[in-house]
């Protein structure tokens, strides 16, 4: 009888111990004094390891067509901090809703109202950051920055169960599954066809 309690026990304390551990960008600070320097060395190790640049190139005809806003755009997510929800159209229709983690108390995450500034990472396995590999995703799973240390981006199994609700250090957390899908929409239509609405 003691050994299925104690059992119990341990199992309990071990599911804690893998919520509390997230990846890297789970606990990146983006308004720290030294983000443009953390973000520096991110894009580094993402391209050495990785091969891929760690920013779009904005295509000269693109960058013409900056009269894109909100619906307008070929994607737009709408991020209500109230609700806790990112809402996705593409083409003017709302094709997905996703929970959300966006800032927590004293991490508030700032209104924005533009285009993604370019910086975009898939996942992959960080060598510099290991402990941030958590079933394979690496540490920027599907990050696509807004401005700064800013990004919309998947999050670790570990904090699945607080989308929803204010959890993260000021970026707007996902499903990595829906981040995802919103990385490889933005890559796909580039960024000045995908605007990010956070009110």
């Amino acid at each position: 009888m003691l050994l299925p309690i104690i059992s119990l026990i341990l199992t309990m304390l071990t599911t804690e111990a893998q919520a509390r551990q997230g990846n890297f960008f789970d606990t990146l600070d983006p308004k720290s004094p030294k983000i443009e320097k953390i973000l520096q060395e991110l894009d580094a190790d993402y391209e050495s390891t990785t091969g891929l640049s760690a920013h779009l190139e904005v295509d000269f005809l693109d960058d013409l067509k900056r009269g894109c806003y909100r619906n307008s755009c070929k994607i737009w997510a709408d991020i209500d901090k109230y609700a806790q929800r990112l809402y996705l159209y593409i083409d003017g229709v709302l094709t997905y809703t996703w929970k959300t983690s966006t800032g927590r108390w004293g991490n508030d995450t700032p209104d924005f109202d533009t285009h993604p500034d370019g910086r975009i990472y898939n996942r992959y396995k960080s060598t510099k950051y290991p402990e941030g590999d958590y079933n394979g995703l690496g540490n920027m799973p599907f990050a696509v920055f807004i401005e700064g240390g800013y990004a919309i981006h998947g999050t670790t199994r570990g904090s699945w169960g607080r989308l929803g609700t204010p959890a993260s250090h000021g970026c707007i957390r996902l499903h990595p599954d829906n981040g995802q899908i919103f990385n490889v929409l933005v890559r796909r239509n580039g960024i000045r066809n995908v605007w990010v609405t956070i009110n």
